[in-house]
């Protein structure tokens, strides 16, 4: 990573009426901390989201906690990951998740850094990976088969090839700490809400 602190990041959502979400990927001695929080509205539904993900020196998920609000009320889901094995915060384990590294929330691109930080894809390199996917608002979780290919750095910023099978494939755009910039039919970066120069922006 470019620096040693917080690194925050706004996106806008492209696929919504409206959608806002902040993001940071805070690093710690012994991994990485991903938090954030998004509103989004959209055909008459409304909600917001805060979510944190913690993992290892490796970027492997170690934590995920996602807090909801909609109009029926809050709802909160808690998952912890050992070796590839997943379990719920009461203890309940989840076989269907074994072997997963990764978790995808569905709201900020913020997750995607997972992935691109912890496969270090070079360029013209790709793998298949199976991630926990936790579909917001509804806070369900499942297994979904995901593939990133690494094209190159252009224009100060590493681009990205993401595809499942359900949603179809897209074009992606990091910084140098891996934070998404653009998100082909998803989300845009917005100027980075602190000046400070963290790298946090293209």
């Amino acid at each position: 990573m470019s620096s040693q602190t917080e690194h925050p990041a706004v996106w806008t959502r492209t696929d919504v009426s409206e959608g806002l979400g902040m993001g940071t990927l805070t690093p710690r001695p012994d991994g990485y901390v991903l938090e954030a929080g998004e509103t989004l509205v959209d055909d008459g539904e409304a909600f917001s989201t805060r979510f944190g993900v913690e993992t290892d020196l490796a970027w492997v998920t170690r934590r995920v906690r996602v807090e909801v609000l909609s109009a029926n009320g809050p709802a909160r889901l808690e998952l912890t990951a050992r070796d590839g094995s997943w379990a719920r915060g009461d203890g309940t384990r989840l076989p269907d998740l074994v072997g997963c590294f990764d978790v995808d929330v569905a709201a900020t691109p913020l997750t995607n850094t997972l992935p691109v930080r912890r496969l270090g894809l070079r360029p013209g390199e790709h793998r298949d990976i199976a991630v926990v996917w936790v579909h917001v608002p509804s806070l369900t979780v499942r297994r979904v088969r995901q593939r990133y290919l690494r094209h190159g750095f252009a224009d100060g910023l590493d681009h990205y090839t993401y595809a499942d099978p359900e949603n179809g494939r897209y074009r992606l755009s990091v910084d140098t700490d891996g934070l998404v910039v653009d998100y082909e039919g998803l989300a845009r970066r917005l100027p980075n809400p602190r000046s400070s120069g963290h790298g946090s922006g293209p």
